[in-house]
């Protein structure tokens, strides 16, 4: 008999970091098989079932899947992220396409073997969106999951093909065949900036926020790669491990879309630096927009609405602005910065 559990590819990012604690503290750790190509820290190891090296290109790997396991639920993180997309293009999309249609095939062959569909659940992005001008930004305000999709970076172009890709195997797939699929049960949560008081930031295009922090609490100045009034929505790390749990736990009679836009707070570059400044007075920030990346931010929206998600699965934030910086991310941060000096 085979093992039941949830899969999650790329679980040795920041994301899947804070998935595998939350899920630790919600039942036991068999049910979590975790898939990344440099492994899983040691401290999480103890948390998940069992930790698989490997590559979503790899077909015998998903084969070797499809064959030892029930998977019930599949949470597909595994991505190269924006801004190594954009210097390699191609290999971006081998790996956020490519890799989440071998992801997909498996949920439909698990959906198949098991008689009913499997969850898979992924994570989508800002980068999805591209309006046409700041003018045009301002005057949007909250933009709504299904206006402005012209992005202009291959991770945004990848990212919505494969929101695209989940309803197709949800709903279309093999609609000409005699037997038609039992499809899958698709639910895509598109994340805002994403801000973790754990890990460091790792160069990405959203990353302004968090490296004025890191920067300020190590003492170091920090040079900002976009103007002082580029605005984007954001939210905390513990907010995006709450949203990807609740839709995932949602029932599937409540839901009517897809695809949900979830956000927290919108804070203009300068909004940050002020609220870093308030609590590291000695902070230096200078503002240096890098041309190219400023474009890229420039065609994300000031804000997004996120009312589908509010009233078909109850969506709410834990953390606004103040409580974010107060509670969460100053204080953690600083508190890093402190124990690693002594």
């Amino acid at each position: 008999m085979r093992e039941k559990i949830i899969l999650i590819t790329g679980a040795n990012g920041e994301v899947g970091h804070g998935l595998i604690r939350q899920l630790y503290e919600m039942q036991d750790t068999s049910e979590v098989v975790v898939l990344d190509l440099s492994g899983l820290d040691d401290a999480l190891t103890p948390m998940v079932n069992r930790v698989i090296t490997g590559d979503i290109l790899d077909n015998e790997l998903i084969n070797l899947l499809l064959n030892e396991y029930e998977i019930d639920m599949i949470v597909h993180l595994a991505a190269l992220l924006s801004t190594h997309s954009e210097f390699n293009p191609e290999s971006a999309h081998r790996v956020n396409v490519q890799g989440t249609i071998n992801l997909l095939k498996l949920a439909i062959e698990q959906g198949r073997s098991r008689g009913h569909p499997v969850r898979f659940l992924y994570p989508s992005s800002i980068a999805v969106y591209g309006l046409p001008d700041v003018q045009t930004k301002a005057q949007q305000g909250a933009i709504d999951e299904n206006s402005y999709l012209y992005p202009i970076t291959m991770y945004g172009c990848n990212k919505l093909y494969c929101e695209h890709l989940g309803r197709y195997y949800a709903e279309f797939y093999q609609q000409l065949s005699a037997a038609k699929s039992i499809g899958l049960d698709f639910r895509c949560v598109r994340f805002p900036g994403l801000i973790s008081a754990h890990t460091m930031p790792t160069g990405g295009t959203s990353d302004f926020a968090p490296e004025m922090i890191h920067a300020a609490a190590q003492g170091k100045p920090y040079e900002s790669f976009v103007a002082e009034d580029v605005r984007i929505p954001f939210m905390v790390m513990p907010d995006a491990i709450k949203a990807l749990i609740s839709l995932s736990e949602a029932p599937r009679e409540q839901l009517k879309h897809y695809v949900y836009n979830v956000s927290s707070f919108s804070l203009s570059a300068s909004e940050v630096a002020d609220r870093v400044k308030a609590n590291f007075p000695d902070a230096e920030i200078s503002f240096e927009p890098h041309a190219a990346r400023q474009n890229i931010v420039n065609s994300w929206p000031a804000d997004v609405d996120d009312s589908a998600a509010r009233q078909e699965w109850d969506w709410s934030p834990d953390y606004d602005v103040d409580r974010a910086f107060n509670e969460y991310l100053i204080p953690t941060i600083r508190q890093y910065y402190e124990t690693s000096k002594s």
